[in-house]
């Protein structure tokens, strides 16, 4: 799904007009990066939760060269779904 997707459905279904939902999801988008920069956890209750976590600096082979590379520390995006998601995206394959 895509952002106009999304601010297309939000729309439709409470007969706002485009703009205004578009500024709200760009308002919300924004407060969610701030957040995540910050590192600090959202969570959407029903939805999940995202949190930044740090990956250790390692050492990797390049498989085309051979050569011997060292990858830095740095801060990966997490995202755990909620319960009641799993459930669904589960009993929906079944």
């Amino acid at each position: 799904m895509l952002k106009k997707d999304l601010v297309d459905r939000v729309s439709s279904e409470l007969s706002m007009q485009k703009q205004d939902v578009s500024l709200a999801v760009d308002i919300m988008l924004d407060a969610m990066s701030k957040a995540l920069i910050e590192e600090r956890r959202i969570e959407l209750r029903g939805f999940g939760s995202f949190s930044v976590r740090s990956r250790k600096p390692r050492s990797t082979k390049n498989p085309r060269t051979g050569k011997i590379m060292e990858i830095p520390d740095r801060k990966t995006l997490h995202f755990t779904m909620s319960k009641s998601l799993k459930e669904a995206l589960i009993s929906e394959t079944e």
